[in-house]
């Protein structure tokens, strides 16, 4: 298959889950950053832990760890991996008025994490939407990407700014 070519279909141009069997095992990891917008008083509200419902980092960090171990129930074509690290933290950034959330994951496996660390970082920024919506239902979430992979055949890749 060349590098050009959509890696989930097969040769008849159905739907098929990439065969990993040959491929080396490898140390992996990659990150991922999104934002979630919002007003500037619900942004000081969660920074300052007073929202009712609790703290909302806290939430939204656990909620974004299972989600990045939930990646394989989520993206059809995905396979389950045996993660050993998901990091994901939040960045209040009050001069644009929002939070910036990035995710780590890494593993020692035959197939990248991309995807987990982009599933981490949006079920964070769902979950964060979800506590606040009450107060600030006009929220946005906005540059969920992939900003650094590590390991596998293509070695070290880094995102630029958009």
């Amino acid at each position: 298959m060349s590098d050009n070519q959509l890696s989930h279909i097969n040769q008849r141009g159905e739907a098929s889950m990439v065969d990993v069997t040959e491929k080396a095992v490898t140390q992996r990891e990659a990150r991922a950053e999104g934002y979630v917008t919002m007003k500037k008083d619900t942004l000081t509200m969660i920074s300052e832990g007073k929202h009712a419902k609790g703290d909302v980092f806290a939430v939204a960090r656990i909620a974004g760890i299972q989600g990045a171990k939930q990646t394989a129930s989520l993206i059809p074509l995905c396979h389950p991996l045996m993660l050993s690290k998901v990091q994901v933290e939040f960045e209040p950034q009050p001069e644009q008025s929002r939070v910036r959330i990035t995710s780590l994951c890494k593993l020692a496996g035959q197939t990248g994490v991309e995807m987990e660390a982009l599933t981490a970082v949006s079920v964070a920024a769902l979950t964060l939407f979800d506590m606040c919506k009450a107060v600030d239902p006009g929220m946005s979430i906005e540059g969920v990407r992939v900003t650094e992979k590590l390991g596998g055949k293509t070695g070290h890749w880094q995102g630029t700014q958009p």
